[in-house]
């Protein structure tokens, strides 16, 4: 949102699918307006958005899809993997990402020559090959860290096994959590998740989190407040606009779930939500 805003552009927001938390492509119709110029699909908690309708949509009106794979290193949709679909994809290499550097860091990725140069060129003052310290644009100071860059290449041939792992936990939590009254995360058709959140939906979030609490096991919102909703952007949808949007931040959190959690954590966690569910 902020780059959205950063930019001078004006984001126009788009309801979710109930299911799978990701970008509903049939509500794209309706947002689209004759300043529409990009569709951003976020690949929430490591599942990719519904990309193939939201491609379809972007070259019948001549749109970018800029892919937010912040969480979702390693997904794939349709066999690919995320990132590939796009004109433009970012990933976040925050140290809690599935692939997580020391500190903050980022990349851009494309197939697309000219837009891989331009990106090259604003994160480096406007710099262009061979003319270093002209700029040609306004630009920015956003270069990786070199200190990441190195930790981020020693990771990245794990990230596979980190998410086939985070694959497995998820799983036993399906099965152990299977008729206690928890909305357990879905997975829409073609799509693998890679689980950077495990997230569940009750009604009745608040009391589950302080069962859970009182009984040593820590639960986190991810989170808590639509955009439409925060004292920042109110001016971008009113109340109600989103219902599916509204409606899931008031039941969403996310138990623990890591590549080096073991299947007793697991057992335990889930034996606790089930004993807090049966005694709401």
């Amino acid at each position: 949102m902020t780059a959205i805003v950063n930019s001078g552009a004006q984001p126009v927001l788009v309801d979710i699918e109930a299911d799978t938390f990701t970008l509903d492509p049939a509500r794209l119709a309706a947002a689209l307006t004759p300043a529409t110029r990009a569709i951003i699909p976020v690949h929430l908690y490591g599942q990719p958005a519904d990309l193939a309708p939201i491609l379809t949509f972007a070259r019948q009106h001549n749109l970018r899809v800029i892919e937010d794979c912040a969480q979702a290193h390693g997904a794939r949709y349709q066999d690919r993997p995320v990132g590939v679909w796009g004109d433009l994809a970012c990933f976040s290499f925050y140290p809690t990402k599935n692939l997580g550097a020391a500190g903050d860091g980022g990349m851009v990725v494309s197939t697309d020559a000219a837009l891989a140069a331009r990106v090259r060129s604003l994160r480096e003052y406007g710099w262009q090959p061979g003319a270093r310290y002209i700029s040609q644009e306004h630009g920015l100071n956003s270069r990786l860290d070199e200190l990441q860059a190195a930790l981020l290449r020693v990771k990245l041939p794990h990230l596979d096994a980190w998410n086939t792992r985070r694959q497995a936990l998820a799983a036993r939590y399906d099965r152990l959590l299977a008729g206690s009254g928890i909305a357990t995360p879905r997975t829409g058709p073609g799509r693998s998740h890679v689980y950077h959140l495990y997230v569940v939906r009750h009604a009745r979030r608040h009391d589950l989190q302080e069962a859970l609490k009182a009984a040593g096991i820590g639960t986190l919102i991810h989170y808590p407040a639509p955009i439409h909703l925060q004292p920042a952007y109110p001016h971008l949808a009113a109340a109600g606009a989103l219902p599916v949007s509204e409606q899931i931040a008031q039941e969403i959190f996310s138990l623990p779930l890591y590549p080096e959690m073991t299947d007793a954590q697991v057992d335990e966690v889930a034996a606790a939500v089930r004993h807090a569910v049966a005694s709401l």
